[in-house]
């Protein structure tokens, strides 16, 4: 699960990844090799440029696209579950804060109507604000149960 309790006060969230930095150097290495071989047949043509500018156009692009999806994944959800306070905060390009008292927040799991199938939220302080959005549907529900006891156990 991408999700972890560091100790019995405070949950670490973060986004699948499933290409990590060996497996990029891997996938732009094995693209290039591939996309090179038919260059190969046309070393001393005036044609080996233009397969050259397509080439570097295809590597270029994946590039970008596959850093630019990595940056977008850079997130991290932690909430902190104390007897005075329970707070979430969402680390991404900009910091985000949320905090309620633990005998307000009510812990709601969507089953339709959210952004994403099994929408989980907490409220409390006048705001509703979301957990975990970048979850599978399942792991949002055990997440859902999980974060119930806890929060019962806090009252």
């Amino acid at each position: 699960m991408p999700y972890r309790w560091t100790d019995p006060e405070t949950l670490t969230l973060w986004p699948h990844r499933s290409l990590g930095p060996r497996g990029f150097a891997w996938t732009m290495g094995l693209l290039s090799t591939g996309l090179s071989l038919p260059m190969a047949t046309q070393l001393g043509h005036k044609t080996l440029w233009v397969i050259l500018a397509f080439v570097a156009g295809t590597v270029s692009a994946l590039w970008a696209a596959i850093r630019r999806n990595q940056s977008d994944r850079a997130i991290r959800e932690t909430l902190i579950l104390s007897r005075d306070s329970v707070t979430l905060t969402r680390q991404s390009r900009r910091l985000q804060s949320w905090e309620a008292n633990p005998h307000w927040v009510r812990l709601t799991l969507y089953e339709t109507g959210g952004p994403v199938p099994l929408y989980l939220t907490l409220s409390g302080n006048g705001r509703e604000v979301e957990i975990g959005a970048f979850l599978t549907p399942e792991e949002r529900r055990d997440l859902g149960a999980d974060l119930a006891r806890r929060l019962a156990a806090l009252r």
